[in-house]
């Protein structure tokens, strides 16, 4: 996993230091040595996550998290805030400022690289829904929302999984004041719970007697009704390498016992915010674009969609110097099949075929019916040599497995040709890739179907 990351400190040696660290684990790494500059960088570079120091001449940093939270084309870049105060007030001021979490000097390096893995994480899915979240807008059929507005003054649903009675119950004392909490003792109806019901938060603790609360936390993950659910974990001080790999599974955030009121209250708070502002964008793209620009006979995005949302894929490659690549897929000889069998199996092999092309893309991937029996894959960070593998597999795939047609009754053989295009210059739009991919789809058509053929070929 790589992301740009940028690291905010004013004394050089820190940066440096911090800079090496983030580098030898392949991060794109930017730099600033005060509040104003970063600020300005964030505006100008959108990074995935700030690293920020707290003591700095001039503007600190909890007022440079303060700005970028007030900013809408900021506040959604993860902060973590490094610096020597220990200090649980200071913890808890810059978590009110916004930030996601602290790194205290000297840093370690298992935790400075796990918390980042961590949020860009979660970075990557927030950004994903936002994009197809100003899609809309821009179709005109959503409109702009405000976090705040959002969050209200509704209580939190948490689940809390410890069986240290006591422990739990001063943490419910606590938290019941502003939230709705459950305590659950067992493990593995803990489970159970967090797949039945709607929480905001499930909180684990690693110090289970009977259960591996890692276990627990990798089959939340695991589980598609409760994989974005966040997870903060319950730790002791000396369990850091075990706090770590939690981290590193797909926990969101942590605790240390003994657990600090306000502490736990702030790093509550964060993470309902964030699920609420997720679940809204997930209703979105659900409710309000599906219905709008959905291809009603495959249920992939219609051409509209796609139009408006791959200038914004385009846009973002350039800003982060990604690659970009696109696939126009032809069903071979697909007339003959309306003529041969009738409409309705013209129509069953594409809904089939759409079938196994959503199957064999990523969720990041924008798969869109283009028209007739054409269909495009826009698949970001993807160069062409991968965007050529996925391609074969999906024709070897189509081809090497019939098509059933008239209720299950008959099979027929069908095939594809693909066409690929890729991002090349600075200047490139979105029809420019689109016009490549479809070239190198007429090559492959011209050369005898059944195949897969680059820009390049």
């Amino acid at each position: 996993m790589t992301a740009r990351v940028l690291v905010v400190d004013d004394i050089p040696a820190n940066v440096k230091l911090l800079e090496s660290r983030l580098t030898a684990e392949y991060f794109e790494v930017l730099t600033a040595t005060s509040g104003p500059e970063a600020l300005a960088i964030c505006e100008r570079d959108l990074p995935d996550i700030v690293l920020l120091d707290v003591m700095m001449p001039g503007m600190d940093g909890f007022e440079v998290a303060r700005r970028m939270k007030s900013n809408p084309r900021l506040t959604h870049i993860p902060i973590i805030m490094v610096t020597a105060l220990d200090q649980i007030a200071d913890r808890v001021k810059g978590l009110e400022a916004g930030a996601d979490d602290f790194l205290t000097k000297p840093v370690s390096d298992v935790a400075l690289v796990a918390r980042v893995r961590s949020l860009v994480r979660l970075k990557m899915l927030t950004d994903e829904l936002r994009l197809r979240s100003q899609t809309g807008r821009e179709i005109g059929i959503d409109e702009p929302f405000d976090l705040g507005a959002l969050e209200g003054t509704q209580k939190g649903k948490l689940l809390l999984v410890d069986d240290r009675r006591s422990s739990a119950e001063r943490m419910k004392s606590v938290l019941g004041v502003v939230h709705d909490v459950s305590i659950e003792p067992d493990a593995q109806q803990a489970l159970f719970l967090a797949a039945e019901k709607d929480w905001d938060l499930i909180v684990v603790s690693l110090g289970l007697a009977d259960y591996d609360g890692l276990r627990l936390v990798a089959q939340l993950r695991s589980l598609e009704r409760t994989r974005a659910l966040p997870i903060l974990l319950l730790a002791e001080a000396e369990d850091t390498a075990r706090l770590m790999r939690g981290l590193d599974m797909g926990a969101n955030d942590y605790l240390v016992r003994p657990v600090d009121r306000q502490e736990m209250l702030a790093r509550v708070k964060t993470q309902i915010r964030r699920k609420r502002y997720t679940d809204h964008l997930r209703d979105n793209v659900q409710q309000s674009i599906e219905m709008a620009v959905t291809d009603p006979l495959t249920g992939l995005n219609n051409r509209r969609y796609m139009g408006i949302h791959l200038h914004a894929l385009v846009d973002q490659a350039h800003q982060r110097s990604k690659p970009l690549s696109a696939l126009i897929v032809d069903i071979d000889f697909f007339k003959s099949i309306n003529d041969t069998w009738g409409h309705d199996a013209g129509d069953e092999v594409l809904r089939e075929f759409s079938e196994r092309l959503r199957a064999s893309v990523r969720g990041i991937d924008l798969v869109c019916r283009y028209g007739g029996e054409e269909f495009v894959v826009v698949m970001p960070d993807t160069d062409m040599a991968l965007a050529y593998m996925v391609a074969e597999r999906l024709r070897k795939g189509v081809a090497d497995k019939p098509f059933t047609i008239a209720r299950g009754t008959n099979e027929i053989e069908v095939t594809i040709s693909v066409g690929l295009g890729t991002l090349e210059a600075a200047t490139d739009t979105g029809d420019d890739i689109l016009k490549r991919a479809d070239l190198a789809l007429y090559r492959a058509k011209r050369s005898g179907r059944n195949r897969v053929v680059s820009e390049a070929a």
